[in-house]
């Protein structure tokens, strides 16, 4: 028996040494991510202790009880023991006792085994709390330090500047000078040396002053007159910027939620550092489940800005609209930091929205190296927008620069008004080490070529030291004369805004000698807002209400159309692996196409002229046209596809899936 009691104290020492610190060294730890030991992990240790206290206690009154209790179960069984009972009778009142005994031992060895656990518990949580102190203390010294050697950096850097001969006088110009755009070849993003800073200096280059609308005002020399706000500045208010009315055709509003595989990112981007990122083969485990044209597609979300825009009767609330549209265009992109599928080449996608959105999309891949796309989009409500966009993009090492290439056209049939404006430039950080984040920086420059209107828009880049607001967006749109009739603001995930301009001047000096032009604004109205995402985003991708809807399946599209496309379908409903297979199963069926096209060529010219003409691929809807605002040559929309799909008659389509 004794033993046999033994063996049962060590299991029940056993069970509750590791049953209850496991439970503490769960309480302890806390969130992973917890990089420091704030105040409140102490008192969380704290109260684990106590909670800890407060449970022994409960044990050990239970064991007083137990105690107690079992005394009095041995008094009852001796005095059956005194008794004249049968032999058989006899030896299991011996068994019973020997139970009691047993059982009362055990609980006085749980008792003593978590007396032991709870002593060391407090012996090691004062010296888990001295560690986590010194580890604050240390992290908070080096973020000192690194913010001062960032100041000190930045203060050499601004030195250096001033001491560069022949550098301008005023760096920051107003935007109506014509200097707010950084010029190509010089600093240029496309600068494969190119490098990005933390922007310290003038974030922006104008000041803006809130007046009352009804306030008169006399005009000075070299401002502007009295301007209040007329009737036609109401298709500016934003009450009315949302579509109404549901659509007619349900889409769905889910898809299956983002698998949780876990793949080591530096293992596969150590050997494609100053490559081609197009050129590198990726596992879908980087992908979204939409593929390049139908981001491009998603540019189309806030339409209704568009819209809306038809109806302005003067070109330069129009260009308001117009400068709303192209900014929102980038609100899809501040969570989503993984990589759209490469279309394969001759890859199509449609987007057939006349009853719920008025319009018609169609984009088609035109070429693989470089990737480039071409998109047009005609509207029943007045409106078309075409344009053909070469992503470039490098990867740095430390970041990703995604460099989208191409004029982007827009005309009102109405008003023949013809807008043309270029992207800005997307920076994905922490590509190796950290969180991911995305960032778009640079310039936008939006000339309506009929009145010569213009709308000068600033990213301003993330800055760890700035006061501004993160993602802040800034610009002024000017008349055909060149005078500053309206101030822009905002940011690129949330909302846009515009004042109008009734007065501007130059500010006073600063201490460097720098002057800002100073506007004089009524009080500013809402262009643009964006949507909410829909619930449960960060487990789809955070995809919007209309990327949830471009996946979809749909009957009667091309048989080059994107969602037919099977690596990205697989990779939709969660099968990654089968995904990876159909990927380059696809990728090789391209390049074996590709080979044919050289073989074919080959026979009737030189190797160089081969590769060449392999390359060059013929698009089925879209032709070569030399664009006379821009002077480029660009796939323009030839017609034909909107009869085919009415028709079924796809024979022309390449079998690229």
């Amino acid at each position: 028996m004794k033993g046999r009691g033994c063996w049962e104290t060590a299991s029940v020492r056993s069970f509750c040494s590791s049953g209850c610190l496991n439970k503490f060294k769960k309480d302890d730890s806390g969130d992973d991510d917890d990089e420091t030991a704030t105040p409140t992990d102490k008192s969380e240790l704290h109260n684990t202790i106590k909670n800890l206290s407060l449970k022994l206690d409960d044990l050990s009154t239970c064991n007083d009880l137990i105690a107690k209790h079992g005394a009095a179960l041995q008094r009852s069984l001796n005095e059956l023991d005194s008794l004249r009972i049968p032999y058989e009778s006899s030896e299991k009142l011996k068994a019973v006792n020997e139970r009691a005994t047993l059982f009362r031992i055990t609980s006085n060895a749980m008792i003593n085994a978590c007396k032991d656990f709870l002593e060391l518990a407090e012996t090691h949580s004062r010296k888990w709390q001295r560690a986590l102190q010194y580890e604050q203390e240390q992290r908070i010294h080096l973020e000192e330090t690194i913010e001062q050697l960032a100041k000190q950096h930045n203060s050499l850097e601004r030195a250096f500047r001033s001491s560069v001969p022949g550098r301008a006088a005023n760096p920051t110009q107003s935007f109506s000078e014509g200097s707010f755009l950084t010029p190509k070849g010089e600093d240029s993003e496309e600068d494969e040396d190119t490098e990005y800073f933390d922007a310290m200096e003038d974030a922006t280059s104008f000041i803006t002053v809130i007046t009352e609308a009804k306030e008169d005002r006399k005009a000075e020399g070299g401002t502007t007159g009295s301007v209040d706000w007329t009737p036609a500045d109401n298709v500016l208010d934003g009450a009315s910027l949302v579509p109404q009315g549901p659509p007619k055709v349900k889409r769905r509003a889910r898809i299956p939620d983002k698998p949780n595989y876990s793949l080591n990112l530096w293992s596969i981007m150590k050997n494609c550092i100053g490559r081609e990122l197009s050129k590198i083969p990726m596992p879908v485990n980087f992908n979204e489940p939409l593929s390049m044209l139908q981001r491009l597609t998603e540019d189309l979300e806030y339409h209704h800005l568009l819209d809306k825009a038809v109806h302005c009767t003067s070109s330069v609330e129009q260009m308001c609209l117009v400068a709303a549209f192209s900014v929102s265009s980038y609100s899809t992109t501040v969570h989503r930091i993984a990589k759209p599928f490469n279309p394969m080449l001759g890859e199509t996608f449609e987007l057939d929205r006349l009853d719920d959105m008025g319009l018609r999309s169609l984009c088609e891949q035109v070429s693989h190296h470089p990737p480039s796309a071409a998109h047009y989009v005609t509207s029943k409500n007045g409106w078309s927008l075409w344009q053909e966009i070469t992503i470039s993009s490098k990867f740095r090492g430390k970041y990703l620069s995604i460099m989208p290439l191409g004029a982007i056209h827009l005309e009102f049939q109405a008003s023949g008004n013809h807008y043309v404006w270029r992207k800005s430039t997307s920076t994905v950080h922490n590509i190796i080490v950290g969180k991911l984040w995305i960032d778009q920086t640079g310039d936008i420059e939006i000339v309506n070529h009929k009145t010569k209107d213009r709308c000068q828009l600033k990213f301003l880049p993330y800055s760890y030291f700035s006061k501004e607001v993160a993602r802040k967006v800034t610009g002024v749109v000017s008349d055909g004369q060149g005078k500053a009739q309206y101030v822009l603001s905002g940011s690129w995930d949330e909302q846009m805004e515009c004042a109008k301009i009734v007065q501007s001047g130059p500010s006073s000096p600063s201490v460097d000698g720098k002057q800002k032009t100073v506007y004089q604004t009524l009080p500013a109205k809402l262009l643009w807002k964006k949507y909410p995402l829909p619930e449960n985003a960060e487990n789809m991708y955070y995809f919007s209400e209309l990327a949830l809807t471009l996946n979809e399946h749909e009957d009667g599209v091309a048989p080059t159309d994107s969602r037919l496309r099977p690596d990205q379908r697989l990779m939709e409903k969660g099968q990654w692996d089968e995904a990876n297979t159909e990927k380059q199963r696809l990728e090789e069926k391209q390049r074996q196409s590709r080979r044919r096209r050289l073989e074919a060529c080959s026979r009737g010219c030189g190797t160089e002229d081969a590769e060449k003409e392999a390359d060059v691929y013929t698009p089925l809807w879209f032709e070569k046209r030399l664009d006379p605002l821009t002077g480029e040559t660009a796939c323009v929309y030839k017609g034909g596809y909107w009869e085919a799909k009415e028709k079924q008659d796809w024979h022309m389509c390449p079998n690229i899936f």
